[in-house]
């Protein structure tokens, strides 16, 4: 329905313009104002916090990393992580409803149609408020990664470079053949869908796709036509010296006064020499300069040409570039995805992905052992499958933390079952062979809310008291080891975190004592309603331990997001 302006008074149409001069005039524009969520109602006059359900822990494996569950709106989920992660996170995949129109996605408890002239509106500011939220908790150098198809593929790449915008972020999409049979539409059959890429700008972020089943094997001496004597590349011409069977060493590029007789030179000293020198007689060039042959030595194997009767240099390549087409059997959501998932629990699901795809897009971009992995639409629970599948191929602590509501029970009966069994080990429902569990630990939350009075210290005080979560969260410090009415200690590893509750000072002594007693990296949250913070004078003596003020260090990050 058209705005009656005509009804408006002069301040409230001087307002409105000004409103629309104050817009930007090129780049993504929808209407925020028509497609307010229900979680903003939700959380109007109130605070998100987590709240463990110690029920649902698992703890398979020490010293594992915890992995993170948590059941909530991810809005709410992020918010607290603006708290317990911001600048933390090394990677950010996530696979978010794609709006087809198709009862794919709710919004405010009700599908969004394909005719509702609001829906891309409505997915895209869904999406702002949530991308803003996680750009946040990115490390320097850290990496989104978010998964798409055709329906809003465009207006997702505007807004990435929207919220990343160049030279400090770099937004690259590649396809995945997911779907090789297709999915027929009126006009095309689609058998891919998109991977946005959030890299940092002007540096190389993309690693090199591992390719050990499908090697490209070839002679390292060049036999393309064109430019590939040595006269075209001088640096190219060096022996490259064996014994035993094994490469040991490169020589120096040979003078041009000096022409082996022979592709290969036997010396006295057992060393062969091996020369790029074809069949008949030509100097060709080795494909790598000596300066930087050295850097594929282990790629480098002999092998006896029993046609030429020589021995030959043979690189076998098992890292390549990544390409921006992913076309790869183990890529198909069908069976590495729906079926794969079938055999875990006794649930369907629409359209998981393929473990292997997710899995190759952390490999292509994460390069510590580590890492911490979020995905805030965790649905099915893949990603956390492809965390701990790629820990267990190569023995890394990467860890994860997912996000995802409870909407038709997903939280309880897909994702947490899921989890539950690749950690612990599950008996394969197709097949009915046990499955090992890859091992580990999980921590799962639900979010809360703290409800907001007009009594500013009231809100200070309920929030201490319903924080250590989230400080331990923060920490990564879970397991108590003390509590009492006024403080709590909790260790992990060399880690301690203690938090005092009490503006009452007095239990301070015998929190030092028991502090004094425990060695290792120790850090205190304590309760003050003084906005600047702590007082010296309460803690002269504690010079080992880091001091925190709560609940003033949540409130400064709530501030930046919630308006009260």
């Amino acid at each position: 329905m058209k705005k009656d302006y005509s009804q408006l008074s002069k301040e409230e149409l001087v307002k409105l313009v000004e409103k629309l001069e104050s817009r930007k005039k090129y780049g993504l524009i929808w209407d925020e104002e028509k497609v307010q969520e229900e979680f903003e109602k939700e959380a109007q006059n109130a605070l998100p916090i987590l709240k463990e359900i110690k029920s649902k822990e698992i703890t398979d494996r020490k010293p594992a990393p915890n992995h993170i569950l948590i059941e909530g709106d991810n809005y709410h989920a992020l918010s607290v992580l603006n708290f317990t992660h911001q600048g933390k996170i090394d990677l950010i995949y996530i696979d978010p409803p794609y709006n087809t129109g198709n009862k794919s996605w709710k919004y405010n408890n009700d599908y969004v149609e394909k005719e509702d002239s609001y829906r891309h509106s409505k997915w895209i500011s869904f999406m702002s408020k949530r991308l803003r939220l996680a750009k946040n908790l990115l490390k320097e150098g850290g990496t989104l990664m978010c998964a798409i198809d055709e329906n809003e593929q465009a207006q997702l790449g505007m807004l990435l470079e929207e919220i990343f915008p160049y030279p400090t972020h770099e937004v690259h999409c590649i396809v995945i053949i997911h779907n090789p049979g297709g999915v027929q539409g009126k006009n095309f059959s689609y058998s891919h869908e998109y991977v946005y890429f959030v890299i940092p700008g002007g540096k190389t972020a993309i690693g090199l796709q591992n390719r050990d089943e499908n090697p490209d094997v070839r002679p390292l001496r060049d036999v393309s036509t064109g430019n590939h004597l040595r006269v075209d590349a001088k640096n190219c011409f060096y022996p490259i010296y064996v014994k035993d069977g094994e490469i040991i060493g490169f020589g120096d590029v040979c003078p041009d006064s000096f022409h082996p007789k022979s592709a290969n030179i036997q010396r006295k000293d057992g060393v062969l020499e091996i020369y790029p020198i074809d069949t008949q007689g030509n100097e060709r060039k080795w494909v790598f300069a000596r300066q930087t042959v050295e850097s594929i030595h282990g790629e480098l194997s002999i092998e006896y040409n029993r046609q030429r009767k020589i021995w030959d240099v043979i690189r076998k390549k098992t890292r390549f570039t990544y390409k921006t087409v992913w076309d790869d059997k183990r890529f198909n959501a069908n069976i590495f995805g729906t079926k794969l998932l079938s055999q875990i629990i006794d649930i369907k699901f629409p359209f998981p992905k393929s473990m292997y795809a997710v899995k190759e897009c952390i490999q292509a971009v994460i390069h510590s052992k580590d890492a911490i992995v979020l995905d805030f639409f965790a649905g099915s629970g893949t990603t956390a499958h492809a965390v701990l599948d790629l820990n267990s191929e190569d023995g890394g602590q990467r860890s994860f933390i997912l996000t995802t509501n409870n909407e038709s029970n997903i939280c309880e009966e897909v994702t947490y079952p899921r989890v539950k069994n690749i950690i612990k080990g599950y008996t394969n429902r197709i097949s009915g062979k046990p499955v090992d569990g890859y091992g580990g630990n999980l921590k799962y939350f639900k979010t809360k809310f703290v409800k907001m009075s007009a009594a500013k210290d009231e809100l200070n005080i309920r929030l201490a008291n319903e924080c250590t979560e989230m400080l331990c969260l923060r920490e990564g410090v879970f397991e108590e080891a003390k509590s009492t009415s006024d403080y709590k200690i909790f260790k992990q590893g060399d880690r301690i975190l203690a938090a005092y509750y009490s503006l009452d000072r007095d239990a301070l002594k015998d929190l030092k004592k028991d502090l004094d007693k425990i060695e290792g990296e120790k850090i205190l949250y304590c309760f003050t309603l003084d906005p600047l913070g702590l007082s010296k004078s309460d803690f002269i003596g504690w010079s080992k331990v880091r001091l925190e003020p709560i609940p003033q260090k949540i409130l400064d990050v709530y501030k930046q997001i919630y308006e009260y």
